[in-house]
């Protein structure tokens, strides 16, 4: 039957060979048995269940509404293919005790993932996650049909975006963003995202091109990542066709990425870093900022210069949720382009990302380069990379061990300063550049990361990366 075990956001597989029914029986009732044992006062024994628009995604959320209903809980299964953050948000708006989203969010199409929401409306924590995996197989699974389940009450099939969209426009400044005339492109990668920005911005003076929106399980040949790579053809008609900004979300419509208006490539350091500037000039905003540390140093020097207490955590958005859950939070953001807002669910949310990126284009009245521009003016040029590489599983601990031991002395000339071993190993610099080497917590891969003043020094500093792998 095989092992199933959570990553850094929930458990992932390829289609067929271990993302079975059989296992997904396993899981969804071990998960069931779970939310049983530990009941969270002020919840009712309701889970929402949502799924995206991979392959058998929809058979997929039906077994898991099934198992709930059998199991004596009370369903809502999404009527279509729903974003990530439309489920996070009916948890927590719907008192449920927790949810379900079947994606495998940026991951290549073969795979397909049971991420797991807890009641406050975000994923849920490492201890919970390691929790369900014990109950898997301690009973047998019990199912009541579809059909039955809705005709007995037991299940309702909703459309969920309505209250998830009407929160998000609570919280910018939706009127200006309405009178702003901006036209702009949203890249959907054929994700779940796609018609999000056009039933949002309907009726505006907004317009909205939309590209790579149909529904495809094979997402057009590429993996919907918002990286560069994935960007070709809508770079190629942006080219032709200027718009103001391209916006782009994942697969699951989690996570947001970007280009300029004529299809130049804007990192979701530089997307995380404007965000950042704009809650913090334009919306006066204060506040703890927690950022995972493989994220862009640049976040560290603006928090500096603002006087905003920085928190660093470990690679996965459960941690930036965790302290989210606290309090006092601006923003919460991590590499991939996830990033949590206050006042909304503990979760990474692509749409309104890309709301508020389109609120700071409204107030600020300049163009996506130019404030880009006067960010690296202000705090430098950075400039990041990532590869990933094939590893070895088996050998991945000892790579680890032999980084934390054996640090280089030097990063580009500059002396390493700090050594930070917690969720992988990263070498810090004194001039603040950095390289770092960690396992994916969802692929049988190795990414390594780097971050330095130039493009050539940051594919300097992948290069030793790479000769570090060939020591172990």
């Amino acid at each position: 039957m095989g092992r199933i075990k959570f990553g850094t956001d929930g458990w992932r597989a390829v289609i067929a060979e271990d993302f079975t029914f059989a296992n997904l029986d396993r899981v969804t009732q071990a998960t069931a048995d779970y939310w049983k044992a530990n009941a969270v006062a002020g919840t009712e024994q309701k889970v929402i269940v949502g799924y995206d628009r991979r392959f058998l995604s929809d058979q997929f959320g039906r077994r898991v509404a099934e198992i709930f209903a059998g199991n004596g809980y009370q369903v809502v299964l999404t009527s279509e293919p729903t974003p990530t953050p439309a489920v996070s948000f009916a948890v927590k708006d719907q008192k449920a005790i927790g949810g379900v989203m079947i994606t495998a969010s940026h991951n290549p199409p073969a795979f397909n993932g049971y991420k797991l929401k807890a009641f406050y409306g975000g994923p849920a924590d490492p201890t919970t996650c390691s929790d369900v995996e014990t109950f898997i197989d301690r009973n047998p699974v019990q199912a009541l049909d579809l059909d039955s389940a809705v005709k007995q009450g037991r299940a309702v099939i909703n459309n969920i975006r309505a209250a998830h969209y009407k929160a998000i426009k609570k919280l910018v400044n939706f009127k200006l963003i309405s009178k702003s005339k901006l036209r702009f492109a949203h890249e959907a990668l054929f994700g779940v995202g796609a018609g999000c920005f056009d039933e949002l911005l309907a009726g505006t003076t907004c317009r909205v091109t939309t590209l790579n929106a149909n529904h495809d399980p094979l997402f057009g040949g590429i993996n919907p990542e918002p990286i560069a790579r994935n960007y070709v053809r809508s770079a190629a008609y942006l080219k032709k066709h200027p718009h103001d900004i391209c916006l782009v979300t994942d697969g699951d419509a989690d996570r947001v990425g970007g280009m300029d208006g004529r299809g130049n490539y804007l990192s979701t350091h530089q997307l995380i870093c404007l965000l950042l500037h704009h809650f913090v000039v334009n919306r006066k905003g204060r506040g703890r900022v927690v950022k995972a540390l493989t994220t862009t140093s640049m976040v560290d020097k603006m928090c500096a210069a603002y006087n905003l207490p920085l928190v660093e955590t470990g690679v996965g958005f459960k941690y930036i949720c965790s302290e989210m859950l606290k309090g006092d939070v601006l923003l919460g953001a991590e590499e991939s382009g996830g990033i949590g807002f206050p006042g909304h669910i503990p979760e990474r949310d692509g749409i309104l990302a890309g709301l508020m990126l389109l609120e700071l284009l409204a107030t600020e009245k300049t163009s996506i380069t130019k404030l880009i521009a006067n960010l690296e003016k202000q705090f430098g040029p950075h400039r990041y990379g990532r590869i990933d590489a094939h590893f070895p599983l088996e050998k991945r601990a000892s790579l680890m061990d032999y980084c934390a031991k054996n640090p280089p002395s030097k990063l580009l000339k500059s002396p390493v300063v700090d050594v930070k071993a917690y969720d992988g190993v990263k070498f810090v610099a004194q001039d603040g550049s950095w390289l770092m080497l960690r396992g994916s917590g969802t692929e049988p891969i190795l990414r390594i990361y780097a971050e330095a003043r130039t493009d050539a020094d940051a594919q300097k500093l992948l290069r030793a990366g790479v000769e570090i792998t060939r020591k172990v």
